[in-house]
Order: C-alpha cells, then sequence, then structure tokens
C-alpha cells in the first residue's frame, strides 16, 4: 500500500500554538510520524539574565499562561536552595494552594477540550462550567484569573485572608460536585469508552524509555510525582494519594485527571484548614555566587529550574525545562499502528504545551557546526523574508 505523509501544523485547528507533525499513513493506518518542537522561540533563558532574582518570577509565569504557577513555583524553590533558606510555614501552604487551584483548572481545561475532539461538545462547554468556580477563587484572592504573581523569593507576595476562606470553601464544593458527575458520566458512557479505551496506549517500558511526566506517566503505572518523591512547600503535611492508572491509554489518563482534580479539592481544603497566623516571607539580602535547582510538580508532570547566581542582583544563567519537552516525543512511540482519526487525540492526551518546549538552535546538519547567533538569527530571517517577497513578485 502507498505511503503518504500528511502534514499537522505548525498552524492546524487543533493545535493551540504552532507545532508541526509529519504522520506517515498507509491507508488510514499511522506506520510512522516525526515530531519537530519549538516554533515559538522567545528567548526566556536569555530575558530571565537581564532582570532581577525578584522580577524573575514575573518573566517565567508567562512562559505559558496555564503554566503561570508552576514555573514560578520551581524557580523560586531554585533560589530558596541556592539561598539555604526556608520559606516561612503560612508561605508554604499558600505556595500549595496556587500550585493545587492551577491544577485543578489546567486538568478541567483538558477534559473539556477532550470531549470536543470526539465531537462532544456539551462535555466540553459543560467542563467549563465546573472550571469557572476555580478562576473565580483566583480571582478574588490574587486580583487575577490567570498569573496569580503570588510566588517571590523567600515566600509569597501577598497573603489569604481569613474571610476569604467560607468563600473558597463553597467555591471548592461546587468545583467537586460537577467533577465527580462529569467522572461518573465517563465511567457510565458507552461511546466514551469506545473511543478512548484501548487507543494510543504507552507501554510502562516506552514511558520509562522517553522519560515521560505526569498523568502521561501515571496513566502507564509509573507512580512518580515530585510531590511525593522530594516533598517541598506542605505536600509532606497533608493527605493525598499519588494516582496510577496501569493501562497507558487515552481512558487512564483522562481517569487519572480527574482523579487528581479531585484529590487537589482536598488538598487545597486540607491547606486551608490548616494554616495558621504567621509571616509570609523572609527579608532577603544579597544574593551569594552559587547555583540552586529546583522543581514543582506541574499538571503535566515535572517543571525544572536551574539558576546560577554571580554574586550579584541577576541570574549569570538560568535553565528551564518543563514537562511537554520529554511527553511529546512520547507520541511516537503510541501513535504508530493507530488509525488516523485518533492521531490528534492521542497527542492531546499527553496535554501538550508548546510553548513550554521552546528551543532553538541553528546548525550546519552536516558538521553539527552552529552557524548564527542572536543577530545572526534575526538576519537569517530577514533574508529569508526578503527572498520570499522576491518571489512573490515574479
Amino acid at each position: 500500500m502507498k505511503r503518504t505523509m500528511i502534514p499537522v501544523g505548525p498552524y492546524h485547528p487543533i493545535l493551540e500554538e504552532p507545532e508541526y507533525y509529519q504522520l506517515y499513513v498507509e491507508g488510514e493506518k499511522v506506520v510512522d510520524a516525526d515530531i519537530r518542537i519549538s516554533y515559538n522561540h522567545r528567548g526566556i533563558e536569555k530575558l530571565s539574565e537581564g532582570l532581577t532574582f525578584d522580577q524573575v518570577p514575573f518573566l517565567v509565569a508567562r512562559i505559558c499562561g496555564i503554566c503561570c504557577a508552576c514555573h514560578p513555583f520551581a524557580y523560586v524553590n531554585a533560589m530558596d536552595d541556592l539561598l539555604g533558606i526556608d520559606p516561612p510555614e503560612r508561605a508554604k501552604y499558600v505556595r500549595t494552594i496556587f500550585g493545587e487551584l492551577e491544577r485543578i483548572h489546567s486538568h478541567l481545561l483538558w477534559a473539556g477540550l477532550a470531549g470536543h475532539f470526539i465531537g462532544y461538545n456539551t462535555v466540553f462547554m459543560w467542563v467549563w462550567r465546573y472550571r469557572e468556580p476555580i478562576l473565580d477563587i483566583c480571582e478574588f484572592t490574587s486580583g487575577n484569573r490567570n498569573h496569580y504573581d503570588v510566588y517571590k523569593v523567600g515566600g509569597v507576595r501577598f497573603d489569604i485572608p481569613e474571610e476569604q476562606f467560607p468563600a473558597i470553601r463553597a467555591k471548592l464544593d461546587e468545583c467537586e460536585a460537577g467533577t465527580k458527575m462529569l467522572y461518573e458520566a465517563v465511567l457510565d458512557d458507552p461511546i466514551i469508552h469506545l473511543r478512548l479505551k484501548g487507543i494510543g496506549v504507552l507501554s510502562k517500558e516506552d514511558a520509562i524509555a522517553y522519560s515521560t511526566h505526569g498523568p502521561t506517566a501515571r496513566g502507564s503505572g509509573l507512580p512518580i510525582d515530585v510531590r511525593a518523591d522530594e516533598p517541598y512547600a506542605s505536600y509532606d503535611v497533608v493527605d493525598w494519594n499519588v494516582i496510577v492508572h496501569d493501562e497507558g491509554d487515552v481512558m487512564a489518563k483522562t481517569l487519572v485527571r480527574l482523579e487528581e482534580t479531585l484529590e487537589s479539592i482536598k488538598i487545597v481544603r486540607q491547606c486551608l484548614d490548616n494554616m495558621r497566623p504567621g509571616p509570609i516571607e523572609l527579608e532577603i539580602g544579597d544574593v551569594p555566587p552559587g547555583e540552586g535547582i529546583g522543581h514543582a510538580e506541574a499538571p503535566r508532570g515535572e517543571t525544572f529550574h536551574y539558576v546560577r547566581s554571580g554574586g550579584d542582583n541577576h541570574p549569570v544563567r538560568h535553565k528551564v525545562r518543563a514537562p511537554s519537552y520529554v511527553n511529546v516525543p512520547s507520541f511516537k512511540a503510541n501513535v504508530i499502528g493507530a488509525e488516523l482519526a485518533d492521531a490528534m487525540l492521542i497527542t492531546a492526551a499527553n496535554d501538550p504545551c508548546y510553548s513550554c518546549t521552546e528551543r532553538v538552535a541553528a546548525v550546519d546538519w552536516k558538521t553539527g557546526e552552529t552557524v548564527a547567533k542572536g543577530r545572526g538569527l534575526i538576519e537569517l530571517c530577514q533574508e529569508k523574508t526578503k527572498r520570499l517577497k522576491r518571489a512573490l513578485k515574479r
């Protein structure tokens, strides 16, 4: 049977951000795939070097709108490591609360889009309704539905007043009821089972080989979660469970996210119950030379930040690695052999965040030598634009 290449992207209705997939099919069956990332490069790591340590959380929060807590969370954990400090207990609870609120609304956003991808637009509308109370909490506690800007080196920028606790609990109850209804509907609907069960199976061995994280790994039977493996903030003083399913298919990833949503609601409630009055930040003086590493369990898995200080007021190196950078390539392990109609559902099951995967290099593919840096890349782009304009005028 003739092999055909089907390009998906860099711009495509199912891709929220620019990425490029080449699917090779024989008839309706996918026989090979090529994934190309980093169409969305903004130079975050280089920009960080020009900011003060206290300004960096605002920058990394804008790596991705839906990851606007986990990147600052991982960064301040790295700075805490560099400085050798332990933030106040109340600050840890506030950090944890916003980390879990983000996990809840991220997982529900994914569930709504999953319904849309399989033609269940009613699911899409209802799930986003259940997500709205969580965004309400974010708004009346921080002033923003996204980009809460709560994290800072040594603690948090603002407290959550006690008088807001009843409203937060009421919103959590509303979200929990909707999530449980959705969970039961997923388990009870034979059409959803037909579309998700046995589709895009990522074996436990492949999940390990591709170094996957988050629900992508836990849906394939890997019980890994930074919050449990190397606890930070308040995760070691609240009761919660690492959610794992062994099947490795799209259904397993769906159940992991819905069950994690309920666990996150439980975590936020415990944080509210356990919080005691006290300081929310430490006084930070000069940052000495040194280096620190920090990670946080983002909705998609481990987000990792490395920071090095030269002894002045800004990083001399800041390295970021988000979970999608390792989760996206695993698509090749579970899409081959699938039907073409399921291919985009399989990649969506990884919940890829393409703006988090930015990497760029201009090299000679024969020698491996770098051919351009910084300004040289801009000049290459400008020259290509001129060539295209000349070609269009012919």
